[in-house]
């Protein structure tokens, strides 16, 4: 009996692999049981060895521990699926040669035991970038690039639904980007609703300016910024990409952003996981029927034009928090104005799914942004 109750809650687990959260702690569970399948995979794996032989529920046990086993590496599966045309696909893209990197194009987009790989640590060092006349005082964490001389910077900028969160939030990719040849600059900014749109984007111009006054101290080579935002940061380094028509930004990172503030509050996620119109009223000052314009004004989506920096675009199928039908929008339209982009869609994945870098969609992810930041920093 005891064999049976574990495995139903392993196989109630296991749902969250192939359907969406309904709920916000489930949500957070979806990440894990997902991006840290393998765990999950040994788990049903002892369940179903153990008492094996004993005759009481035991065939149905067996039976539904088996269905638990294929959902939890249904990740895994669907991971190799999309590595298999994830080269090809990004070469399509951006064109010959994109995925070759220090004249290597054999590296696999996911292999199963990188997902039991460990990750080496770059020191950062936190700088204050700006001081505003009412007192905030804002800061980043450098991670110096690990390759000597003047390289690209890599500027993060966290999420947090605009009101909490801090630059300490997923390090890993920091640490990894520098040990292969980026300066990563990861800033706080001003949160909501103490400071509305569009305030953060006046503090992601206001690093710009900062790094670029210390490039020599820095090493950071001038021409070369590429700005990367996941969440409510995405909409904030889209909206900075699109905007600020800096040249020296060399291209945009989107992991699963809201880039339509006008749909998106039109269409709002379940109220069980997060209120997403007063999130967004929180951060633009009002619901879309009192300020329209400042939620058009808030959209990265409504300022694509034929002028925009390369964009990469990165989101699950089961996103519960921003809809995936953000970058389907933003995939369209940068289509339609000719800008050189690429979006990954991973089919079992939801928001925050990098918290795992090694996990089926760290990996796919990190590729992707590997040979994205080569090509639009050349």
């Amino acid at each position: 009996m005891i064999r049976l109750i574990i495995i139903i809650i392993l196989l109630l687990v296991s749902l969250l692999a192939v359907f969406k959260a309904f709920e916000y702690y489930m949500w957070m569970f979806a990440i894990i049981a997902t991006e840290f399948s393998w765990f999950f995979i040994l788990l049903t794996l002892i369940a179903l060895g153990s008492g094996y032989y004993s005759g009481k529920y035991q065939l149905v046990g067996t039976i539904l521990g088996l269905i638990a086993l294929m959902l939890f590496a249904s990740p895994i599966v669907r991971a190799y699926v999309v590595a298999g045309s994830l080269k090809q696909n990004f070469s399509n893209a951006f064109g010959p040669g994109s995925t070759i990197i220090n004249g290597d194009n054999n590296h696999a987009p996911f292999s199963f035991r990188s997902l039991f790989a460990g990750s080496k640590t770059v020191n950062a060092k936190q700088i204050n970038y700006v001081s505003y006349p009412d007192g905030t005082t804002l800061s980043m964490d450098y991670y110096p690039s690990q390759i000597v001389g003047n390289r690209a910077c890599v500027i993060i900028v966290h999420g947090g639904a605009w009101n909490k969160g801090d630059n300490k939030q997923l390090p890993e990719l920091n640490s990894h980007l520098a040990l292969i040849g980026y300066n990563v600059a990861v800033i706080n900014y001003r949160l909501a609703p103490k400071y509305q749109s569009p305030a953060p984007l006046d503090d992601v111009n206001a690093a710009l300016i900062y790094l670029k006054k210390h490039a020599a101290t820095l090493h950071i080579d001038t021409n070369n910024f590429v700005l990367f935002g996941r969440s409510a940061g995405a909409q904030i380094a889209l909206l900075a990409a699109y905007t600020m028509h800096d040249k020296s930004i060399r291209g945009v990172i989107d992991y699963y952003g809201p880039a339509d503030m006008v749909w998106g509050y039109s269409i709002p996620s379940s109220p069980l996981i997060m209120d997403s119109r007063q999130v967004m009223r929180d951060y633009i000052g009002g619901s879309y029927e009192q300020v329209p314009e400042k939620f058009a004004a808030s959209s990265p989506l409504e300022f694509i034009d034929h002028e925009s920096p390369p964009t990469l675009i990165i989101h699950g199928d089961n996103d519960v928090l921003v809809s995936p039908e953000h970058s389907r929008r933003m995939n369209e339209k940068l289509e339609q104005n000719g800008i050189k982009h690429f979006l990954l869609k991973l089919p079992w994945a939801t928001h925050g799914f990098d918290f795992n870098l090694n996990g089926p969609g760290g990996q796919l992810a990190t590729y992707t942004v590997e040979r994205f930041l080569n090509t639009v920093t050349k």
